[in-house]
């Protein structure tokens, strides 16, 4: 048990049985693909998939970094499949997407990171889905420029790389990581396509306190970040780290306010918020008219000037 003891109710999620959850896990395994929602045990899984929405994890489903919260499986990838992309891409034509989110694992044994997968991952989707939008959610690519610049060639609507926690406890939850890095990628994606929406999301529950967030949410506002995601931390196995303790839902409204006084155009916050929870609804909102006038549909910006 962790320490913080049993989990509250408004933890409590009940596992919908929606025809669309198995039709959708069907298409997924016919198509050899991966979900982080699958992988990382993510308890909105029912909800989202109900819904006909999944965020897509490619270049396979084994990390070469071992994070203290991830469920996702760590250690020596296999051969990198170059067919990913596309089979991806058909999978968001035949599920009718809007809004499509890839992530991926760490590969920090490819010399780009496995950057130039994002990007023809988005290649494909505009193809096939020309409608859709496209938001990755990125790992850090070991600070390498040229990695971030081949995604952002990509012109996805949507750049997500997650700090995950305070910096003080990154020895502990993220052993591979450097929180000036995150800082950087997300400052550097927005130079290399301000047109591009940047987001990244943290985690509570880990030990941290009030003022170490919200100092996080000031250098990611200096940032340029327009979209904050803050959820509470589940512990996946006994194995992984364990909750410190369960933020409370009023207290999430609090950080919600203080990081939207901060200057982010869109702020979600709750205890089963995780990065990819209502990434539609999240960017709708961050495209909203500034005059409070109303939603705006999040623009499909097209394929890169490149030619991609």
């Amino acid at each position: 048990m962790d320490g913080a003891g049993p989990r509250p109710p408004w933890l409590k999620v009940r596992f919908p049985a929606s025809p669309r959850f198995g039709e959708l896990l069907a298409l997924l395994r016919d198509s050899e693909l991966h979900t982080v929602c699958e992988e990382a045990r993510c308890p909105n899984i029912g909800e989202c998939w109900g819904r006909g929405t999944a965020t897509f994890m490619i270049l396979g489903d084994t990390c070469t970094r071992s994070c203290g919260f991830c469920a996702v499986k760590t250690g020596r990838p296999g051969t990198l499949d170059t067919d990913e992309p596309r089979r991806v891409a058909l999978a968001i034509q035949r599920m009718g997407l809007r809004h499509a989110v890839i992530t991926s694992v760490n590969r920090d044994e490819l010399p780009d990171g496995g950057a130039r997968m994002f990007a023809e991952t988005i290649r494909w989707g505009r193809r096939l889905s020309p409608g859709t939008t496209f938001e990755v959610l990125i790992p850090d690519f070991k600070g390498d420029e040229d990695a971030l610049a081949a995604v952002m060639a990509a012109r996805p609507e949507i750049l997500n790389h997650n700090t995950e926690t305070v910096p003080r406890l990154y020895r502990q939850v993220r052993p591979q990581a450097v929180y000036e890095r995150s800082l950087r990628v997300l400052r550097r994606a927005k130079e290399l396509d301000p047109g591009a929406l940047t987001k990244s999301g943290l985690m509570v529950g880990l030990g941290e306190t009030r003022e170490e967030l919200l100092a996080v949410f000031r250098d990611l506002a200096a940032a340029g970040v327009d979209i904050l995601t803050v959820g509470q931390y589940l512990r996946p196995t006994p194995a992984h780290l364990p909750v410190a303790r369960y933020w409370e839902p009023p207290e999430f409204e609090e950080l919600r306010e203080a990081a939207l006084a901060m200057g982010f155009r869109h702020v979600e916050a709750g205890p089963l918020v995780r990065s990819s929870y209502h990434a539609e609804e999240q960017a709708v909102a961050a495209r909203s008219d500034a005059a409070g006038a109303g939603m705006i549909p999040l623009t499909v910006r097209g394929a890169d000037p490149a030619g991609g």
